[in-house]
């Protein structure tokens, strides 16, 4: 069965939001089966979305659409596809009822614009929004499936995972598709691909291998398609272990987390604890620890000291080390790491102070430079980087290669236990 996704909206086109819509819908999609054709985001605009619905139904068996089902003027999707099916209008009394009673739980006034949310294409059936005003919308035409349902991304959520996903799976006979992701750090992609080409040479048709990069690791994704999940989960398992033969002082976790999050799994493993210091980074390395639950078991807190005066007094670092060498040196950022282990009383920290830019760069230390260090209690160790001039790209590669540096220390401690 094969899907496309439309996201209708003026602010996805300018950037003014980003469409987490159809990420998380092609993932819930694809983990019941069905492939994702394509993804479009269309402006709110009639002749742009009826050009739209017809290419989708041409390529596509089932049209996810978001967006556009506001009460306000610049809202017309439910509008344009009751045009596209050639239907009138009825008033929903489920969808009415919800209305008023959302309206009535927060005694709001009930106006006649909110009413009209309840008037639907007189052909579709409707799906009761429980979380909002607007109604999802189901239709069939040519043994096609359209659903349309609001933008917000948690009304569409709950109304995917207790009504759209459930009907597609009993209602269609769809093939089983199971993935495997191995996470690699410290290698890149091209030398990772040399490595494990024979065994990519030999993966059966049904089983490919993906390559997905980002700053300072590697995830490699089996998937397989076929129609019996124990049997391809068997098939992959034994591609897998091959591969992590293979690359094994390169491979992160075989299980499909974020970079952060396998560390925190190690950390957590060993019994061990985490501090931060950070100054170019600005908190996005403590950020990226602490969106994960279960994270206070591993990580204790950190500190944010972009000003000597703050180094100093909360990290310990000498002043004399600052006035000698400068914020930006392996010296103060040694001192940094080795003074959240003193003061913050953990096994392990990390401390970075750089240059993030787009100014405030010398020659001796243009923008983009960035001393990272790891501590435990017996070892520091620091590196210097030269990015780019891009603040945001800096303050991100700082914190992957300060988590990659990390887990090059906790590798090496594992060796020793």
């Amino acid at each position: 069965m094969l899907a496309e996704i439309i996201t209708i909206g003026d602010e996805i086109l300018i950037g003014q939001i980003v469409d987490t819509n159809s990420a998380w819908m092609a993932k819930q999609l694809n983990l019941i089966g069905v492939s994702v054709k394509q993804i479009t985001s269309v402006s709110d605009d009639e002749a742009h979305i009826l050009s739209s619905l017809a290419q989708a139904e041409e390529r596509a068996d089932l049209i996810l659409i978001t967006g556009g089902l506001g009460p306000t003027k610049d809202d017309i999707t439910k509008k344009t596809l009751a045009k596209y099916f050639g239907m009138g209008f009825r008033s929903d009394a489920g969808a009415l009822e919800m209305v008023t009673s959302i309206f009535k739980k927060y005694n709001r006034p009930l106006i006649d614009i909110n009413i009209q949310q309840a008037d639907v294409p007189d052909g579709c059936e409707v799906i009761v929004n429980k979380n909002g005003t607007a109604p999802c919308m189901w239709f069939e035409q040519n043994d096609k499936i359209f659903v349309s349902m609001p933008g917000v991304p948690f009304e569409m959520m709950y109304l995917m995972d207790d009504e759209i996903l459930p009907r597609i799976k009993s209602r269609f006979t769809l093939p089983s598709i199971v993935h495997k992701t191995i996470l690699t750090a410290n290698i890149g992609e091209s030398f990772l691909a040399k490595e494990i080409e024979e065994i990519e040479d030999i993966l059966p048709d049904h089983i490919k291998l993906a390559y997905l990069p980002k700053l300072g690791q590697v995830r490699l994704r089996l998937s397989a398609k076929g129609t019996d999940d124990t049997t391809l989960n068997q098939e992959v398992e034994v591609y897998a272990k091959q591969i992590i033969s293979k690359i094994q002082k390169f491979v992160v976790v075989d299980e499909d987390v974020p970079f952060e999050k396998a560390i925190l799994n190690i950390m957590k493993d060993r019994g061990v604890t985490l501090s931060t210091a950070e100054s170019c980074t600005g908190g996005y390395i403590a950020h990226l620890i602490t969106q994960h639950p279960g994270c206070s078991s591993v990580y204790w807190g950190g500190a944010v000291a972009y000003a000597y005066a703050l180094k100093e007094s909360i990290l310990g670092v000498q002043e004399s080390t600052l006035n000698q060498f400068g914020a930006v040196s392996e010296e103060t950022v040694k001192e940094m790491a080795e003074g959240a282990i003193k003061h913050f009383k953990t096994d392990y920290a990390i401390a970075v102070s750089g240059i993030a830019g787009p100014d405030g760069g010398t020659d001796d230390k243009p923008v983009g430079t960035v001393w990272i260090a790891i501590s435990n209690k017996n070892k520091t160790v620091a590196k210097v980087f030269t990015f780019s001039n891009k603040r945001i790209q800096n303050i991100e590669r700082s914190a992957a290669s300060a988590l990659t540096m990390l887990l090059n220390l906790l590798k090496e401690d594992g060796l020793k236990e």
